[in-house]
């Protein structure tokens, strides 16, 4: 087993306002990369789930994006109440929330 059981990835890209592919910090990825990290630490998961600030995840019209690795799982939460649900029943119980998952078929 690797250092961490989950690693997550929270897109903080910026664009020049007006670029039409947007960027997932105008859509609020920062609130909800902090708002993770605080309920990560809350609930005592620090030696087992690790969220980090990422790059430009290529999902701009769907942001802001996530990453769960492992899993390779990607999800678009809008809200805190989605990483909420994100946090519980994936990282805690191994259920991705489908209604939340980025498709790409």
């Amino acid at each position: 087993m690797g250092r961490f059981q989950k690693h997550i990835f929270i897109c903080i890209n910026e664009r020049k306002t007006g670029d039409k592919r947007g960027c997932c910090t105008s859509r609020g990825s920062l609130k909800l990369l902090d708002h993770l990290k605080g309920r990560v630490h809350e609930l005592g998961l620090k030696k087992k789930v690790r969220v980090n600030k990422s790059g430009c995840l290529d999902a701009c019209s769907q942001g802001p994006t996530m990453v769960i690795y492992p899993d390779d799982i990607w999800y678009a939460p809008r809200t805190k109440e989605d990483m909420e649900e994100i946090l519980i029943e994936h990282i805690q119980n191994n259920r991705p929330v489908e209604k939340l998952v980025i498709s790409y078929k």
